[in-house]
């Protein structure tokens, strides 16, 4: 009974803390559309130290798991936890499994807005560097790419 008090503790812990995770998340979004650096990378260090808990705290529920009586190439502990008919347990680790898929879609979108900001910068600066009248296709991956010609009117 001690390894399953134990993951309940733990999944608790996730719950609260991806939940914070996610307003983290967002004020990273708000503060991209500001860039304010500094206010970034004290966001980012704060992010990587709840990661870290996070991920501390991911081996604590395999050692519980484990004690329980799961074997970890058998599959997914939340069928496990399901079979063995702990309900309370199960449906904490239903919200933390939901939490940490809202916490990956909201970095997904901001991922996405970073490197549309990346885009965006390469082409400043190509227009920066006089760069901007290459013609520019789009490569393999979606991605563009300048494509340079170039005229060699006389040589020396």
């Amino acid at each position: 009974m001690a390894a399953i008090d134990d993951l309940k503790h733990l999944l608790a812990q996730d719950v609260h803390q991806l939940s914070a995770m996610a307003d983290l998340l967002r004020d990273e979004k708000e503060l991209l559309s500001t860039s304010d650096i500094k206010q970034l990378q004290a966001l980012t260090d704060e992010k990587n130290a709840q990661l870290e808990q996070i991920r501390e705290r991911a081996k604590l529920k395999i050692h519980a798991l484990v004690a329980m009586g799961f074997r970890p190439e058998s599959g997914n502990p939340s069928r496990f936890i399901a079979a063995a008919g702990l309900t309370e347990l199960h449906q904490l680790w239903r919200q933390a499994d939901q939490a940490l898929t809202q916490c990956q879609q909201l970095n997904q979108n901001n991922g996405r807005v970073m490197a549309h900001m990346q885009k965006r910068l390469a082409r400043l600066s190509d227009i920066v560097r006089g760069a901007s009248s290459r013609q520019k296709l789009y490569g393999a991956g979606g991605q563009h790419t300048a494509v340079s010609s170039s005229t060699i009117l006389a040589s020396a």
